[in-house]
């Protein structure tokens, strides 16, 4: 099979990547053979290809196969693999596999297992013409969902589902996104789909484009105004979701939220100095667990939220990444093969 292999971390403008013809992998015992037909880029992908999250242990191997957010057919099975058949659409995240035995997996919040493998951070992914895949951690696509645009649902889509949930938003209120790109985006209508206002802020021409076309109640160019001034002039939001990674946009998302209010994080920021006399909320989210995964889909199926995308050929994931980097990605970009 061809595959994009990473064979030592670093800048992407070095073309840490290569493509590969490897051979394709045998599904073990509870596993399930892909045959990839799309795979979303995310900025994970570029922290694993680049090194920046070596300390945490990843790449968890190398040479190693990136990308997590997956949607293929399956080619095969090995034994104990039940309700899968050959051709069935399906899809993966980023969970790998979790032990399903720890108090994290019992209780509904298998993405902080303490023994989970990740997809394309310490095994391979989906980079590839095919994959192997945990079917316990496998989901079945909607017929209604063209696999580009279901691709990213199995990241972005779950993590901004989670990350919702997880301010508990409700109708009325007023939520700030920070970072409008290929999670944000997908907050943004999950927020709007809770009933809320949204407040985009965004820091470019591309982003501030993507704000209009989703519809956002109010956007701030954070580029050129202090979204924190702005929003705690007229008594702040009840909710500020970050996916930007910007500690200067943290402190302004802080600053945006009224007494009382929440901020979610969905990547690593330094806040400040935090005051217990506004009772704030402060809590990261990170991907989700299998049951929002299928709620996801039935959303995105009945139509009420879409994932947008660019394809990109296989071979060009590198330029690919390079793009993300730059800033020239609007939303999300899928490698098709």
């Amino acid at each position: 099979m061809k595959a994009v292999l990473l064979d030592k971390p670093g800048p992407i403008e070095e073309s840490t990547l290569r493509i590969a013809d490897l051979d394709t992998p045998r599904p073990g015992s509870g596993q399930v053979l892909i045959r990839v037909e799309a795979c979303g880029v995310c900025r994970s992908n570029l922290h694993t290809i680049e090194g920046d999250w070596m300390s945490f242990g990843v790449p968890g191997k190398l040479p190693i196969i990136p990308g997590h957010e997956v949607v293929g057919t399956i080619a095969g099975a090995g034994e104990d693999v039940a309700g899968f058949a050959t051709g069935d659409r399906v899809g993966v995240q980023p969970l790998w596999s979790t032990c399903e035995r720890c108090d994290y997996c019992l209780s509904a919040r298998e993405q902080l297992c303490l023994t989970k493998e990740t997809t394309g951070e310490t095994v391979d992914g989906g980079y590839a013409e095919y994959m192997v895949a945990t079917a316990s951690h496998v989901y079945a696509v909607p017929d209604t969902l063209e696999s580009a645009e279901a691709a990213p649902l199995f990241c972005p889509g779950l993590t901004a589902y989670s990350a919702v949930s997880t301010a508990e938003v409700s109708p009325g209120q007023r939520v700030a996104v920070f970072g409008l790109g290929g999670v944000g985006h997908m907050v943004a209508q999950f927020a709007r789909l809770a009933g809320a206002d949204i407040v985009a802020v965004v820091r470019s021409a591309l982003h501030l484009e993507l704000a209009r076309e989703l519809g956002a109640e109010r956007i701030i160019d954070a580029s050129a105004v202090d979204a924190g001034d702005a929003l705690s002039r007229d008594g702040g939001v009840d909710a500020s979701i970050l996916f930007a990674p910007s500690n200067a946009l943290a402190r302004q998302a802080l600053r945006a939220t009224r007494r009382g209010g929440t901020i979610v994080l969905g990547v690593n920021a330094d806040l400040g100095e935090l005051s217990f006399f506004d009772n704030k909320r402060v809590i990261g989210s990170v991907i989700g667990n299998r049951v929002q995964m299928r709620e996801v889909l039935r959303i995105a199926a009945a139509g009420k939220v879409r994932a947008l995308c660019e394809a990109f050929p296989l071979e060009e994931a590198a330029a690919t990444l390079r793009r993300l980097k730059r800033g020239e990605i609007r939303a999300r970009a899928v490698l098709v093969a």
